[in-house]
């Protein structure tokens, strides 16, 4: 069964499946792309790491885990980290390690880019995938509503352009950064540091005069 997990917190989970079945015994394969924590490597927020295929934009996931097993190895699962950024053929290939080697796979991505524009692997994702859940941990916008939409922000304001991937650390050139928003507020591009600003205006309330 291939299964399609969203943000947030994904990267929890994903290392969290993978310590469960690691402790019953099972042995798994994980791909990833771009990952914080440098190549080949899992990471999440809370400083959990483990060791990683870093997937490379023409490799076949499929004929990797082939021969994998055709070497002596072994695979009872396959996570799949980062799956927006794989190519909608790689997400063929993981369907096949389903459909063809018996293996259950599960995928981890977030749906939708900055401009809030499906990417081509998490499109694929939902038309193949067997279930897609969203992660039951809730991610809120600023304003407390649901969060919706991921926003790039650069200096704290959002942007609408540029490319769909940015590779490297978000916390160094040109200020650039990420933040989960509301519908309203990205429709708005209204992020957390801009309604901070606002709310400083002398011009937001009116001034009654005595």
């Amino acid at each position: 069964m291939i299964r399609h997990g969203g943000f947030p917190s994904k990267r929890t989970l994903a290392l969290q499946i993978e310590h469960n079945r690691s402790a019953r015994g099972l042995q798994g394969m994980i791909f990833t792309r771009d990952d914080r924590a440098g190549e080949g490597k899992l990471s999440s927020r809370l400083g959990l790491v483990t060791d990683a295929v870093e997937v490379a934009d023409d490799q076949d996931l499929y004929a990797h885990l082939v021969h994998h097993l055709s070497q002596g190895g072994r695979a009872d699962y396959v996570i799949a980290d980062e799956a927006q950024f794989l190519a909608p053929g790689q997400i063929d290939q993981l369907a096949r390690v389903v459909d063809d080697l018996g293996v259950d796979v599960f995928a981890f991505g977030i749906t939708t880019d900055f401009r809030s524009k499906l990417f081509p692997g998490s499109q694929r994702l939902v038309e193949l995938a067997d279930r897609v859940e969203v992660l039951q941990v809730e991610a809120l916008c600023w304003c407390g509503a649901r969060a919706t939409h991921n926003a790039r922000t650069i200096g704290g304001e959002m942007v609408v352009e540029g490319a769909q991937v940015v590779v490297g650390d978000v916390n160094q050139a040109e200020d650039i950064g990420y933040e989960v928003l509301c519908r309203r507020h990205h429709r708005r591009r209204m992020t957390a540091a801009t309604a901070r600003a606002g709310a400083l205006s002398p011009d937001v309330l009116p001034i009654a005069s005595a």
